[in-house]
């Protein structure tokens, strides 16, 4: 038996690809209660001020916020065939009282209301921690953890609120056909798992959700982006953390060569474009030519990596990649080692095909007709995919494998069926 314990405790079976026994009993809605436990939900409710003014409500804030992480684990049903599915659970686990009924989609919505949309935020900030140990594949460079950062678009229900607080994409004939919200996440390369995310109306650029999260990047993590996240804004925020960088410089990019170093790599500087006078922009590429120190605030010596992807479209074409990192030196990561480090960095699309495609549903919009509430089920909708996530992470970890062998689906399909106690298991595998 794999044991974790999160931030709630616990200990969790672990689900593991062919030929190894599934425990149903900890698959379930048990999955959400353990990786987001009351003791994460009660002090976030607490800080919201939206504590239950009746100590007999079969509708405690707590409750409403497990019904509505439910509401994402199946965004196929209304909110009373979700609550009937789900009430054997909670009570199993001490979330509700078997003398309550189930209550109505009206009675859910109106408790969701008095929830708020701040408490599912606190909730996810106050489980989603660093999942990946040193056994885990996939997840370090050497001593530091692999991060990603990406952004993606979620469809709404087409009402008036959502429309004017979230917008469309495109406009005229060109408009989208349901509201967006924009979300950008950091997230654990070798477990999927989000740590950090922001979310906000389709216009705002992904570039400004992304200036929220840098600021949050610790001096163990390596974060890796790509080209279309850079500005010298953008890196020079990201490495005042003290967080190692490696992000995929855009074509446009002007890269004086300052150094070329024993393995064919090079320094170069990225200038602040805010110091406008040719001259000193020459005296600073002088300095560092001259190996001094170059001001944080005017620039940043870093370290290029190029290398050619051959053929990736099958015309015979090859594609010039060129990295830029903190590691100036060699010796601290090799380049081979840089290269291998950005190829995980598509470990994020992982994750956001498993939040978007497995867990959402392909082309679904969320249920959320009220702004409010949009914001509310987001955040719900990533501490569930959190929680599947560690599943799997320690899972892998159990049986020695790369998290991407245990599939998603499966698991969620398991979670699906143990929710309600339908599920049947066979030690011979998953179905």
């Amino acid at each position: 038996m794999a044991a974790w314990s999160g931030r709630g405790g616990g200990a969790l079976i672990p689900v593991v690809e062919s030929g190894v026994v599934v425990s149903a009993d900890q698959v379930s809605l048990g999955v959400l209660v353990t990786a987001v436990p009351r003791e994460v939900i009660d002090p976030a409710v607490a800080a919201c001020g939206v504590a239950a003014k009746r100590s007999d409500g079969k509708l405690p804030p707590h409750v409403v916020a497990y019904l509505t992480m439910a509401m994402c684990l199946f965004p196929d049903d209304d909110y009373e065939e979700v609550a009937t599915k789900v009430t054997g659970s909670l009570s199993r686990f001490g979330c509700w009282n078997a003398s309550w009924t189930v209550p109505t989609a009206s009675g859910i919505t109106q408790a969701r209301k008095r929830l708020g949309p701040a408490v599912m935020s606190e909730v996810f900030e106050g489980v989603a921690a660093p999942v990946a140990t040193s056994d885990t594949r996939g997840a370090w460079l050497r001593r530091w953890r692999l991060l990603a950062i990406d952004g993606f678009e979620v469809d709404l229900p087409d009402t008036p609120g959502n429309a004017g607080e979230f917008g469309y994409a495109g406009s005229g004939e060109h408009r989208s056909a349901f509201p967006k919200a924009r979300v950008v996440a950091l997230a654990e390369c070798g477990t999927h798992v989000f740590l950090a995310a922001e979310a906000g109306s389709y216009a705002v650029g992904e570039k400004t959700l992304a200036q929220r999260l840098y600021p949050r990047l610790r001096d163990d993590e390596l974060l890796t982006a790509d080209r279309g996240f850079y500005s010298w804004e953008a890196w020079d925020l990201a490495a005042r953390s003290g967080a190692a960088l490696l992000w995929r410089a855009p074509a446009q990019l002007g890269l004086p060569v300052v150094q070329v170093l024993g393995d064919g790599t090079y320094l170069t500087i990225l200038v602040n474009p805010k110091v406008r006078g040719a001259g000193r922009r020459r005296q600073i590429l002088a300095a560092a030519e001259a190996g001094q120190d170059v001001h944080a605030d005017e620039a940043h010596l870093v370290r290029v990596v190029e290398y050619d992807v051959p053929d990736r479209e099958g015309n015979g074409a090859g594609e010039l990649i060129v990295l830029l990192s903190t590691f100036t030196d060699p010796a601290d990561a090799a380049a081979d080692e840089l290269a291998a480090a950005y190829h995980e960095r598509w470990e994020e699309e992982t994750a956001n095909d498993q939040l978007k495609t497995h867990l959402r549903g392909p082309g679904r919009v969320l249920r959320s007709r009220l702004p409010e509430l949009v914001h509310q089920e987001i955040w719900a909708w990533l501490s569930v995919h959190y929680a599947l996530s560690v599943l799997i992470a320690r899972a892998a970890e159990a049986a020695d494998l790369d998290p991407d062998r245990i599939s998603y689906s499966r698991v969620l399909r398991i979670a699906r069926r143990t929710a309600t106690g339908t599920a049947g298991f066979s030690p011979s595998g998953l179905d």
